[in-house]
């Protein structure tokens, strides 16, 4: 009995590290980088982390699975785009209205879903029916989506979506912005939907052993397919939530977002070997880079320390990784 509450403490302790990492950063920030503690600043943090964070959730599925996808930067600025174009004002928008004005939110919401969508079934027939390695495929999607953005806008920009959509982006919810309250409560589903579903529970047992997984009669291709459209639909969501923050796209929009979300989920604790994290970590580490690069402008450093203080933090949570997998291992 008290080595198993022994272990269950242990395994608690390991999962929320990125949580106890989290608040002593900004216990140390807060105390030496004068202005840092204010709920501006807090609130720009959790803003900061709205649009990694939401696209982080369709890479962590993704990769729980035993996949990858490396389209999803391109996704979020073609749904972002493609939000600009039908329902801005100015620039290539062409300004679609309707009557009554707050249509818009649902449907341009359900069209930068579907273009998600599209792109992730694209992304499975290729790696599901084809069976063509995922990271090829997605390196491709990466490259042929992001090429679409700019022949669809022509290199133009899409400004001046309408206020009833830029009501979202500016309306404030106890000091913290919509949008972040959007994905935050995107977070709270999928993490319920990750750890209390089948789904979840399957795609962690491809993740982890696709042999076993298939034996116990799962069907792993319809499980497969399932989480590329999510994810694809997903960055869709967070390509929307830009857009409106923005007011708009360009053709470059969300340009260094991929490497944030792999960072984000792999000190989230999610493991690239596939069926290991957790959604709650991945939301920690969003937190965390935001974190940083906030105390990074305050302190007025060259926008370069962020990529070297990002890229160190991702070697450290893989050694991290590799000790956790250690200590359970002597466990077992």
């Amino acid at each position: 009995m008290a080595v198993s509450k022994r272990r269950t403490t242990i395994d608690f302790a390991l999962d929320n590290l990125v949580w106890l990492i989290l608040i002593v950063v900004l216990v140390f920030f807060s105390l030496t980088i004068p202005n840092y503690f204010q709920i501006g600043i807090f609130s720009n943090i959790i803003e900061q982390s709205t649009f990694v964070g939401t696209m982080a959730i369709g890479l962590s599925l993704i990769i729980i699975a035993g996949n990858i996808d490396l389209s999803v930067e391109s996704t979020l600025a073609l749904a972002a785009m493609v939000t600009g174009l039908l329902f801005a004002t100015r620039g290539a928008g062409m300004g679609f209205a309707f009557t009554p004005e707050w249509l818009v939110i649902p449907i341009s919401l359900a069209v930068a879903l579907l273009v998600g969508a599209a792109i992730g079934a694209t992304n499975a027939f290729f790696v599901v029916k084809l069976q063509m390695n995922a990271f090829i495929v997605t390196l491709a999607s990466f490259i042929w989506v992001r090429g679409l953005v700019v022949a669809l806008s022509g290199g133009r920009s899409a400004q001046s979506l309408p206020d009833s959509l830029r009501f979202i982006a500016i309306e404030n919810v106890l000091y913290v912005p919509l949008i972040a309250w959007i994905s935050i409560g995107c977070f709270l589903a999928f993490a319920f939907i990750l750890n209390r579903t089948p789904f979840g529970r399957h795609i962690r047992m491809i993740g982890g052993n696709k042999v076993a997984t298939f034996r116990a009669g799962i069907k792993i291709d319809r499980l497969t397919t399932i989480t590329f459209v999510l994810a694809g639909a997903i960055a869709g969501l967070a390509g929307w939530l830009l857009a409106l923050r923005t007011s708009g796209a360009t053709a470059n929009l969300g340009t260094g977002m991929l490497f944030q979300a792999f960072a984000a989920v792999v000190i989230g604790g999610v493991s690239l070997q596939g069926g290991v994290g957790s959604l709650s970590g991945v939301y920690a580490g969003v937190l965390l880079l935001s974190s940083i690069n906030t105390a990074i402008n305050l302190m007025g450093m060259p926008a370069h320390f962020t990529q070297i203080i990002h890229g160190g933090l991702v070697l450290v949570a893989m050694l991290l990784d590799t000790i956790k997998t250690q200590i359970r291992a002597r466990m077992i």
